[in-house]
């Protein structure tokens, strides 16, 4: 029996559409400066690494902050800023700024091209377990809707995230195909929930084992070429 028509792609964000870590080490520099200039006390006491671990060391402490990062973020600065004789304010201020600087981001080269193309014959939406905001990246016009696993509940590789993104698209996981950059989170968790899947290996990296995804593509122009031979999408 075949398998049904794929009639939706989901897309994961960091590191799939854009580079991630460059925007977040501005963006922690932005915070920082902004920290510098408001609530001197803390950047003196904590450098961009120091809030770092102490993120993690409070994940640590709180699990059920994993899905969402925006609030342990939030959480661990409150906690810097307590130590440093500061309120909640220096914490949520510190935040904005961060979040702002998060938002801007440089897509690839691949993206807007080959989502405006797609976007005119398939459902797309975004499936993450960041904070990003694709309206505010610029996105909101090709990607209809984005399930994040803080509005969820749960994070990539969670089967629960997937169905939400399946239900948002309205269209059953078996008609969904998603598309991310990594194996267990986006690959071998789509591919549990019921979703077909491709594996965006941009820097050429070796599988790292598991259940494999139905095909691997080097970028987005690799996945519209795909799209065609799987009579996905037609041709020009």
């Amino acid at each position: 029996m075949p398998a049904p028509p794929i009639l939706a792609i989901t897309f994961d964000l960091d590191d799939t559409l854009w580079a991630i870590d460059p925007v977040i080490e501005r963006a922690e520099q932005r915070m920082h400066a902004w920290l510098a200039e408001h609530y001197p006390r803390l950047p003196e006491r904590y450098s961009p690494a120091d809030l770092r671990e102490l993120r993690d060391g409070l994940l640590q402490q709180r699990p059920e902050l994993a899905h969402d990062l925006g609030a342990l973020r939030r959480e661990s600065l409150a906690l810097a800023a307590q130590h440093c004789g500061y309120g909640r304010d220096a914490a949520e201020g510190a935040f904005a700024v961060m979040w702002q600087a998060r938002n801007e981001v440089e897509l690839f080269a691949d993206v807007l091209p080959v989502l405006t193309e797609l976007a005119a014959q398939l459902t797309l939406g975004g499936l993450t377990n960041g904070n990003a905001d694709i309206a505010r990246i610029g996105l909101g016009g090709l990607l209809r809707f984005c399930v994040s696993a803080h509005s969820v509940g749960v994070a990539k590789p969670h089967p629960a995230i997937f169905e939400a993104a399946s239900a948002a698209a309205g269209v059953p996981v078996e008609q969904v195909l998603h598309v991310g950059d990594d194996p267990q989170r986006d690959v071998i968790g789509a591919r549990a929930a019921g979703m077909r899947t491709v594996w965006v290996n941009r820097d050429a990296l070796a599988w790292p084992g598991g259940p494999r995804a139905d095909a691997e593509v080097a970028d987005l122009h690799g996945l519209r070429e795909l799209l065609l031979r799987w009579h996905i999408v037609p041709g020009a």
